[in-house]
This record gives C-alpha cells, structure tokens and sequence, in this order.
C-alpha cells in the first residue's frame, strides 16, 4: 500500500481514530491519481483489489463482519467486474484488410490474391524469423496498426481486460489467424515476460463453407508452432466465433442452423483430440432469421458439451431494451439464461448421441432447403432488382443506422449487401423471406425420403430441430403476404409474376408442412401468447404499412430526392419496427 502524499490532511480530524475509513480515503486518493495521471497511481486493478482484499481481511478477523464487511465485498465484486475500463472491448477486422496491410508492409501487392497455403507457408516462416516490414505503409496499413497500438496503451492504462477477443471476421483458415499475430508483432505489442502477443485471437466463421471446415481449422491451428506457442501463453483457451446472420443469407434458416450445428460439433471433436479448451462464441442478431430467440432454447439446441458454465452471445438492436430495458425484465432475461447455462453445464456429456436416422433426415432437409433458397436468391440476377422494387431497402439504405455500409465495395447484388440491411428490408414488407424461405420444400424431401415416423421423432425428442421449427412457425405467422402484395406492386409486372409468386407458393407449401408436422389447423396454436401478440400488434401496423408504400411511389418519383418524403418514409420505418419488434 502506497500512501498518497497529504492525503491524511484532507481526512477530518474525527477520522483519525477511524482506521479503516482513513485506508479507504487513501485508496480515493490513489483513485483520483489513477484518473488523473498522477504519481503513486495504481497500475492495474489487481493492485486496488491487494488494498480492498487487505480491509476485508482485516474486518473479518477482527469481528467485523457487521461493521462494514458486507460493503467492502461487495466494492470488491464491483472492482472484479468493472476494473478501471468498465466494459471489456472485443475487436473485429476483416481478413482481407490484414492481407492488404501485410502486402504493403512486405511489398507483395498480389498478397491477398496467392493460394492460402502459400500464404500460410510464408507467413510461418515470417513468425519464425520475427521479420518486420520492408516498405513504407499507406493510409489502410498505417490506420490498422494503429489499432494495435491503441490496444497496447488501453491494456496498459486501463488493464488487460479492457480489451478482449481480437475477432477475425470472414477468417477461411489458419493464415487468417496468423497474420494477425504478425501485425502485432508489427506492431510491438508482445509481453515481456512470454515475448508472445497479449492478444486472444479468434476467427469469425461467418459462411456455410467454413462451418462445414471448423474443426480443420482448429486443428490446423493446433499444428502451427508459432501458434501453438502463443496459445500455450493464453492458457490453451481458443474462442470460435460461429455467426448466424449470414449463413443465414447464403443459404437459408434450415442449411444455415444446420451447418452451424455441424460446425460446433466438428469444432468440440477437435478440442478433444488436441486438448484445448475451446469456447463458442454465438454471434447472432435479433430475430430468428439471424439466430435471436430466446436464449434458453439456444441452449438447449447446441450440440452436447459446447456450453460448460460460460455462454457468449451478441445482443443486438431491439432485443436489448425488451430483454433489458426494465430492472424485473432483465432480472428474469438473467435468472432464466443462467438457469439454462447451469442446466447444460451439469448435464454436459450425459445427452445421448443423436440417431443417425434424425442426422440424416436434417442433412435432407437442409440439403433440399439450400438449393430451393439458393436457385431463388441467387439464380437469377433479376431477384435483387424485384428486391430493391418491393422492400423500402433504397431507404434503408440511406439511413446509415448500422456501424458499417449497407453494402460491400467488394461485390454486386444479394451476395455485397450486408446481412441486417437484407433481413430489415424484408421485414418491412411482410415477406419475412430469410425466415422460412426453402424450409416448406425441405421438410417435402424429408417426408419423401425418411417417412413422417422419423419428423414426429424428431420433433419431439430432439431440442435442435423442436426449436428450429418454433423459429420457422413464428416468422410464417409475422409473415403476411397480403400486405406484402401492395410492395410486389411496386416492381414491374414481370418481375412480380416470376419472383412473387414463388414466393407466395413456397409459402403456402411451408404453411402446409408445418401444421402437418404440428398436427394444428393454424400457425402457433401451441403458443397462444404470441399468436395474440400478433394479433394485436396488425391492426396498428398495417395502415402504416399502406403509408409506406404511398410514399415509396411519390418518393421514387422524385428520383429519391424529396427530402420531406424521405423523411416520412424514415418515420413509418421507424414505426412499423417498433410495431413488429424486429428490425433484423
């Protein structure tokens, strides 16, 4: 303990037979110079919690147990949570922005452009010489190593748990993991002691195909002495970002949830076989399109094992003020999800296996889903213009309510355009497309070639797929394609007879299959709180849905230059958000 020079002057003289108050208005001093950048600060929290720890103690062997110990742990619970950066920071970049910033510190400008095992193969071989850039960096590299170094001075002013993950967004393999190792080193941020980086790394597996190779991806790690070693001094402990948005986009809720469950699956078979100790990390958004729901059933839907006392997850947009917006609300959103957590971690590896005869029939469904959503969306470069005629997206997009563009520079159509602005758009109109789209004629493909024994078994025994079908059902019932006929009208006829009548026929078999499947006679007769929700909500909604559409005709008219309309069409947006509760 460090006494901060005339602090015992600013103490009331009542105060000087007060031990334990004149401790703690040392340690408010050593505070304000911690704030402020003076002498005798304390370097990191774990100094504070030394001076708090030593006045519990004290309290407690000396019958003071009634005379303020309950306070002081409980600034020792706060000090734990909280540190001096009040919330951890997580990290994100694009792999292609570290290929493009490690071309111009090497001088390779077809860096990003060579095979990844040639990337791989240098980039082993860079770590193992610890070679440092060879040319001058443009504005792109200079800006992101400058994220390093803000990292460095956020860990060493406010402690390392200011910063937290260093996520790898459309990470494909083990280069996309190890050129974030050699920015850092770029960048000199090492730990003195270890000489490794301070950074955990971990990669964002954001599209079917890596899924499908997550567990690859965590051994190929595995076997990379470079890695290997950084890993050692982070404790054998490797996060897996799995994203839900757009899997989703790419192929569908039925391929996308599907390909999510194999991945964390293949993913727990390789921390098995290597020894790490591996946690998932669920990035998902707010409605079911993009993995939100409740997050007791996200829980119980994970393959067995993947969930052992810690859960991650994104709470994104709306969900945050209905989950927590008032003290009760976000009490019970608490109580229930550490409820679920505490279940799955003591009954972790008592789950029996899957029967293949359910595995086969979901591979079917998803399969059979993913070509139905993929010939649609993508198998005709006209589906984005009816897209852009029947949604308000041309609003959304001048919105700028994300952290990013709509769109990415990189690409054209469906496949540039981010997967809020795709689900949000959607939403707007009725058509809720993301949130069923293929599954009609995948569960048709099941029926055909599995039997119904196999579905009703599935339902009813098997939480993954009992939940994905309660995520379909919910957005089928939000779905209404009668309002969503005013927003076909906006496209030209030719459009709207090709892609809106598909639309409306994969719904109606969708509809079918799934009360088949419940044996009702109409959508969430199982869940009569929200089937009324929906009830409720429509009368209000609708009309400003007839509004919006009035307005995207005039406001088209105009060449998307009125700014009055504009700002109308902003609020019925806003509006019918807020009716629905989704923005995606």
């Amino acid at each position: 303990m460090f006494f901060e020079p005339g602090a015992q002057a600013l103490a009331p003289a009542r105060h000087d037979r007060m031990p334990y108050r004149m401790f703690f208005g040392q340690i408010g001093e050593r505070l304000k110079a911690t704030y402020e950048g003076r002498p005798n600060a304390y370097q990191n929290p774990d100094e504070l919690l030394a001076d708090i720890a030593l006045a519990a103690d004290s309290l407690a062997l000396n019958r003071g147990r009634h005379a303020g110990y309950f306070l002081v742990r409980r600034f020792i619970r706060r000090v734990r949570t909280f540190g001096f950066h009040l919330a951890t920071l997580d990290v994100t970049q694009h792999a292609h922005i570290h290929d493009q910033v490690i071309a111009q510190g090497l001088g390779i400008a077809d860096w990003p452009a060579l095979a990844p095992q040639e990337r791989l193969r240098q980039l082993r071989d860079l770590l193992a010489r610890d070679q440092g850039p060879t040319s001058a960096f443009e504005a792109v590299g200079r800006r992101s190593l400058w994220v390093f170094e803000a990292i460095a001075q956020a860990r060493h002013k406010f402690g390392g748990r200011a910063i937290g993950q260093y996520i790898v967004s459309g990470a494909q393999g083990p280069e996309d993991v190890l050129a974030v190792l050699l920015l850092a080193r770029w960048a000199d941020i090492s730990d003195k002691r270890t000489g490794e980086s301070p950074l955990d790394v971990a990669p964002l597996l954001e599209s079917i195909e890596s899924l499908e190779r997550a567990g690859d991806v965590l051994r190929a790690l595995y076997r990379e002495p470079a890695y290997r070693r950084h890993l050692a001094s982070r404790g054998d402990c490797q996060m897996m970002v799995v994203g839900y948005s757009d899997t989703n986009k790419e192929g569908g809720i039925a391929a996308s949830r599907w390909a999510l469950q194999v991945g964390q699956t293949a993913v727990l078979e390789a921390a098995r076989e290597t020894g790490i100790k591996v946690l998932i990390f669920h990035g998902r958004g707010g409605t079911p399109a993009r993995g939100g729901g409740r997050t007791e059933n996200l829980v119980e839907a994970v393959p067995d094992g993947a969930i052992r006392g810690v859960l991650r997850l994104t709470e994104q947009g709306e969900v945050v003020n209905q989950s927590y917006g008032l003290r009760p609300i976000a009490m019970r959103t608490l109580e229930r999800t550490f409820a679920s957590v505490a279940l799955a971690t003591a009954h972790a590896g008592a789950r029996p296996p899957t029967p293949p005869a359910y595995l086969a029939a979901m591979q079917t469904i998803a399969a059979r889903s993913l070509a139905v959503y993929r010939e649609r969306v993508f198998g005709n470069a006209q589906f984005f213009e009816y897209f852009r005629a029947a949604t308000p997206l041309d609003v959304i997009e001048r919105m700028h309510i994300g952290s990013r563009p709509a769109a990415r520079a990189d690409g054209t159509g469906v496949r540039a355009l981010r997967a809020i602005p795709w689900v949000f758009a959607w939403t707007q109109s009725r058509h809720m497309l993301p949130g069923w789209y293929g599954f009609g004629s995948g569960l048709t493909a099941a029926m055909e070639g599995h039997g119904r024994t196999v579905l009703d078994a599935m339902l009813a025994g098997w939480p993954f797929f009992a939940h994905l079908l309660d995520d379909v059902e919910a957005m089928l019932a939000r779905t209404d394609l009668e309002v969503a006929a005013y927003y076909d009208a906006l496209a030209s006829v030719e459009l709207s007879s090709v892609f809106a009548d598909a639309v409306r026929r994969e719904y109606e078999l969708t509809v079918r299959r799934v009360l088949a499947l419940r044996g009702a006679k109409e959508l969430l007769g199982n869940d009569p709180t929200l089937q009324r929700s929906i009830a409720l909500r429509n009368p209000y909604i609708d009309p400003m849905h007839l509004m919006q559409v009035d307005l995207l005709k005039r406001w088209r008219a105009t060449e998307r230059e009125d700014v009055p309309l504009f700002a109308a069409l902003r609020a019925t947006i806003g509006g019918i958000a807020q009716g629905l509760q989704a923005t995606g």
